[in-house]
């Protein structure tokens, strides 16, 4: 692990499917691409409880969508992107999901240049704001998250303990058999948190153990055809590595694509395609939207076969009134093949309501 708590500017050259070479350059690309249709910065944690009560989890989500049809407008009033912001606390003891969300739209124009604008994203660096919610890069490095929630609310800064890892081949990231099918992506894991959670009027402090990941993903053709929804995770391991592993399914439940990476110190092994297998062990009925997720899995990879439990099952979020979709994004556990606690960190799973559509 590194002490450095700021990223320092590198370049790293990756292919773009069909087209010339880029240059990933940070912190250039830690910040929007308007360019690009679909966009997501991902922030999860687990904070521990001091008094025995029981963990919380977090999630905070900003996503940017391009607009194509205002693209060539000249007005300070169109929407080129549209802003949407997810946020939620699962409270481990009280077994229950607190969520919340946000839509905005956004002319495009320099961030906070616009008074008509009630979101935006600098280009430059991370910087997000959506109405009353924020995800902010401090002059000292760290990430700061403020939310203002019905029931909660987020107050956390997070600081990098590890360097910036690269998914995929230097940061391309594929997601189908096709090359045309891939995400520019990179995580944060391993991340120190501090600050307050307020929760139904009690507060919580995130201190000693407490532990975020990040993941900003950008592509203009992310799902291949026939795939539905997608299972990741992406887990903080209590030795200091980090998992990711992901699927893409069809409607019948099979893997249309898989991909994932471990990383343990300096040594980062990337996936190759079959070689995380995920495979249900129990499901759990939405009494909301009747939808089935596997809220148990097996998930082999070539760092091991793990077992990945929800901390309690019913962490399903509904965004019809954001980004329309109704997913399963909760705190989970892992346990290695020994069946000893080898993680924690969140579990994802889509298009089990519905085919998910970006």
């Amino acid at each position: 692990m590194c002490a450095s708590a700021s990223l320092s500017p590198s370049s790293i050259l990756i292919s773009r499917n069909f087209g010339l070479p880029r240059d990933l350059s940070f912190p250039r690309d830690l910040g929007a691409h308007p360019g690009f249709q679909t966009e997501w910065w991902y922030v999860t944690g687990c904070v521990p409880s001091g008094d025995g009560s029981g963990a919380l989890g977090f999630q905070v989500t900003f996503f940017r969508s391009k607009v194509a049809s205002t693209q060539a407008s000249g007005s300070k009033l169109a929407a080129k992107q549209l802003m949407f912001a997810h946020a939620a606390v699962s409270d481990v003891a009280g077994k229950a999901l607190h969520s919340d969300q946000r839509i905005a739209r956004w002319s495009g124009l320099p961030a906070g240049s616009n008074p008509a604008d009630q979101a935006w994203a600098r280009t430059d660096d991370t910087g997000l704001l959506l109405q009353d919610w924020s995800l902010t890069r401090q002059s000292d490095g760290r990430l700061a998250a403020k939310v203002q929630a019905k029931g909660f609310a987020l107050d956390l800064s997070f600081t990098q303990t590890q360097p910036l890892l690269l998914q995929g081949q230097g940061g391309m990231s594929r997601k189908g058999p096709s090359p045309q099918h891939f995400s520019y992506y990179y995580s944060l894991p391993q991340m120190a948190v501090q600050g307050q959670i307020r929760l139904q009027g009690r507060s919580y402090t995130a201190g000693a153990g407490s532990l975020a990941w990040l993941d900003h993903e950008w592509s203009d053709a992310l799902l291949p055809p026939g795939a539905v929804g997608w299972d990741w995770i992406g887990i903080n391991m209590l030795d200091g590595s980090a998992l990711t592993a992901f699927q893409l399914r069809d409607k019948a439940g099979r893997a249309v694509w898989d991909g994932g990476s471990f990383r343990a110190g300096s040594t980062l092994y990337t996936f190759t395609r079959g070689e995380a297998v995920f495979q249900p062990t129990h499901w759990w009925q939405s009494p909301r939207s009747q939808a089935r997720y596997p809220v148990q899995w097996l998930v082999r990879t070539p760092a091991d076969f793990y077992t990945v439990k929800a901390v309690f099952e019913a962490q399903e979020l509904d965004s019809r009134n954001s980004t329309g979709a109704i997913y399963w994004e909760g705190l989970c556990e892992v346990l290695d093949s020994q069946q000893r606690l080898a993680g924690r960190g969140y579990l994802e799973m889509t298009g089990y309501a519905s085919p998910l559509r970006l």
